[in-house]
């Protein structure tokens, strides 16, 4: 059974999630984000859902520290509702995001879309980008340039791929939304924005550096590939 981390300081819904994903998965529990911190780095999990309001350490500070060592997918799960709050929620590196009060079925589809996206990775060979720039490994789901790995989460490297399988092609949002997430598009364009301000910056591309803006239109890739 695939593993999931439970990371929530309410009981009651910690229980709740647990009676609606223990028939279909191994769940452990945290309360509070040291604890989460020290019961990831002893054992290997394939999801952890992550509320932000926790005790000792808070959910963006235990999401950002997952991230420099693992490309886990995260599910947020959180009474921060905003829009300010969803886009901070992708920055930290979650790959999804659901607020309180939440529908445990939706949450139950949403972690198995997750789980099944993240074990059916595409298979091709090296990609190389602008003559070895950047080397691109679909098998690993990986970014390297110079050698150096460029850390994307398992959702920006998805609309990384999207863009470059449909190079020179221009892609909504919302397409993108469908063709990365797998679920209905929740209705803020910024989502994805924010996933390509995280692109650009962990891969020290300029504004429209092989991933170009189109003003009212989506995005294009444009690289040399």
């Amino acid at each position: 059974m695939e593993k999931i981390l439970v990371v929530e300081d309410e009981m009651k819904i910690r229980k709740i999630i647990k009676s609606y994903l223990q028939d279909e998965y191994h769940i452990s529990e945290a309360v509070d984000g040291e604890e989460a911190l020290n019961i990831f780095k002893s054992e290997n999990f394939d999801l952890i859902i992550l509320d932000l309001m926790l005790p000792k350490i808070s959910g963006e500070e235990v999401c950002q520290k997952i991230r420099q060592i693992s490309e886990i997918p995260i599910i947020m799960l959180t009474a921060k509702s905003s829009e300010e709050d969803k886009i901070g929620g992708f920055n930290y590196g979650a790959d999804d995001y659901l607020t309180k009060p939440f529908s445990p079925r939706e949450l139950l589809v949403r972690t198995k879309a997750i789980l099944r996206r993240s074990g059916s990775k595409e298979k091709a060979s090296i990609i190389s980008l602008n003559s070895g720039e950047f080397k691109i490994y679909p098998d690993q789901m990986t970014v390297k340039k110079e050698d150096q790995d460029c850390d994307l989460t398992s959702t920006e490297f998805k609309i990384l791929m999207t863009l470059i399988n449909n190079a020179g092609q221009v892609l909504s949002r919302e397409q993108l939304a469908d063709k990365v997430m797998g679920l209905e598009f929740s209705g803020f364009d910024r989502t994805i924005d924010a996933h390509i301000k995280n692109i650009r910056k962990k891969m020290g591309l300029e504004k429209d550096q092989y991933i170009v803006t189109v003003y009212g239109a989506g995005y294009k890739f444009t690289g040399d590939l």
